[in-house]
């Protein structure tokens, strides 16, 4: 949880920081995007628990 959190902040730190030099911000601006990252991750996950599940 501590990690999330940590990331949560240096993200938002990122953003505030990218926004004060009227940069672009340097992630997808569109939720699907975020959605289509979350879901590669989440296959990685599902993967890593079947190779565990077949491996024992």
């Amino acid at each position: 949880m501590k990690e999330v959190f940590l990331a949560a902040i240096a993200g938002m730190l990122v953003g505030i920081l990218f926004k004060f030099l009227k940069l672009p911000l340097p992630a997808p601006p569109v939720f699907s995007a975020v959605m289509g990252v979350v879901g590669v991750w989440f296959g990685g996950v599902v993967v890593e628990y079947i190779m565990k599940f077949f491996q024992q």
